[in-house]
């Protein structure tokens, strides 16, 4: 695989988590206009309307920030596919990035040292370790 075929990394929040935290907003600003409205009649059904509205509003808010800081640091990158070159007769190894059409115990050019043809002796992808963070 080589630069250009690799597909970016997804950093989209959940379709089912954006339509809950919608309806949830709008809820909220329901409950402060009904608030609004109800104040003059009953004060203390307002109070409570308008503390469920800022703490719907501020909790949508919340789990909105928190899935996006979520999806940004779980990118997913794909691993690099390497191909390893043998030479038959002298042992001269190159390794390359993988290109389409490698298949292993293909014969390709001839070698640097010797004029034998070389050949595909192994196909893998390089695994990255992965960093160790520490608690401070």
């Amino acid at each position: 695989m080589n630069e250009t075929s690799q597909s970016p990394a997804t950093t989209k929040i959940s379709t089912y988590l954006m339509m809950i935290v919608l309806i949830v907003l709008a809820l909220s600003i329901v409950a402060l206009i009904s608030a609004v409205t109800i104040f003059p009649e009953a004060p203390q059904m307002a109070g409570f309307l308008l503390l469920i509205g800022f703490i719907a509003m501020s909790l949508a808010a919340y789990v909105l920030l928190q899935s996006r800081r979520r999806a940004i640091s779980m990118k997913i990158e794909p691993p690099q596919v390497m191909t390893t070159i043998e030479c038959r007769k002298c042992g001269f190894k190159s390794v390359r990035a993988y290109q389409r059409g490698d298949y292993v115990f293909k014969e390709l050019e001839k070698c640097q040292k010797c004029d034998d043809k070389m050949m595909i002796t192994a196909i893998y992808k390089e695994v990255k370790e992965k960093e160790k963070t520490f608690p401070v």
